[in-house]
């Protein structure tokens, strides 16, 4: 069936059911989103707990409510799952979370496709996968899209949207207006490519930080600080090309490249090429260890996440907005 025969999907502002489908840590956050935005959300995971879900949930809707999106919350509006069944035969939108596995977004699919409506939108928080990929051997691959979050979902609002070789651009320009409808940041990708935009960025400076620690010119401890009090807080507030932009001077962008750019190639050129050997590996563990003595994973996830509400309020309170809306 293509796409012509399963019809248009819902339009944006008449969804009111979706589903999640793995309910770990990104599923659960969606899940807390999907809520604060007045949606039914059905949840499905065949090892996770219910309680389990419904207290990650619960924790995370405070964070939103202080936000102003979470007025319409209502955790009753949960049911949860165990497996893929008739349950979601109503479901008007598809946020897939299973693991980060070839077959297992394979094996979510062939499930879908068996109660699910043709036209409903599938989008995949994959980490990495391109979308050709995933929609491969699919009935209907044409619904499939990529919408990998940034972690938090409930918190963070870029969402990475791309398609591939057999997605449909209606697809796609419909998952951007319903990211956009749930306040959602939605970045469209020109073309699909391993590891999306913002892991691509941030595996490269995960590289050279590794380099660093590898070669003994500063420890991870040093490099967590260099990042949050330097780089990182311009970065929350305007992106590469703008901060090099403002060092061009009155001719910003042109002058920079002009007279500086050979000073970023000579630094491309010297940056490291670290493999992450045993005992490089455990260098790296032992000094996070030190680094973050006396922290929990949960206390680290709540400095986060405070932040995080911070500098939400900070930015709308800012008048400047990046131009060049790339969601059409």
């Amino acid at each position: 069936m293509n796409e012509s025969q399963s019809g248009p999907p819902t339009p944006v502002e008449q969804v009111e059911r979706v589903a999640v489908i793995g309910a770990g840590t990104i599923g659960a956050s969606w899940a807390a989103c999907f809520l604060a935005n007045g949606l039914d959300v059905t949840a499905v995971d065949p090892v996770r707990e219910e309680s389990d879900l419904r207290q990650a949930v619960d924790g995370m809707l405070p964070a939103l409510e202080s936000l102003g999106l979470a007025a319409r919350a209502d955790s009753g509006r949960l049911r949860f799952l165990t497996s893929v069944g008739g349950g979601l035969a109503d479901v008007q939108f598809v946020q897939e979370n299973v693991p980060e596995r070839l077959e297992a977004k394979h094996q979510a699919l062939r499930e879908l496709e068996a109660v699910i409506d043709p036209q409903v939108v599938v989008s995949s928080s994959s980490t990495a996968m391109i979308p050709t990929d995933i929609q491969a051997g699919a009935a209907y691959p044409h619904r499939l899209v990529v919408g990998h979050p940034f972690n938090p979902p409930h918190l963070i609002p870029l969402v990475e949207i791309a398609g591939g070789q057999e997605t449909a651009a209606s697809a796609l320009s419909w998952a951007v207006a319903f990211y956009r409808s749930i306040g959602k940041t939605p970045v469209l990708m020109k073309k699909e490519v391993y590891g999306h935009i913002a892991n691509r960025l941030a595996a490269a400076l995960f590289q050279e930080a590794v380099h660093l620690v590898a070669e003994g010119i500063a420890t991870v401890g040093d490099i967590d600080q260099v990042i949050t009090q330097g780089p990182g807080l311009r970065w929350a507030l305007q992106g590469p090309f703008t901060t090099y932009h403002l060092a061009g001077g009155r001719d910003g962008i042109e002058h920079y490249l002009t007279h500086l750019g050979p000073t970023q190639e000579a630094r491309w050129r010297s940056l490291g090429e670290p493999e992450l050997t045993d005992d490089l590996v455990a260098l790296i563990v032992r000094e996070v260890q030190d680094a973050l003595a006396g922290y929990s994973l949960a206390q680290l996830a709540e400095i986060r996440d405070r932040g995080l509400l911070e500098l939400h309020r900070l930015k709308e309170e800012l008048p400047f907005r990046p131009s060049g809306d790339s969601a059409g």
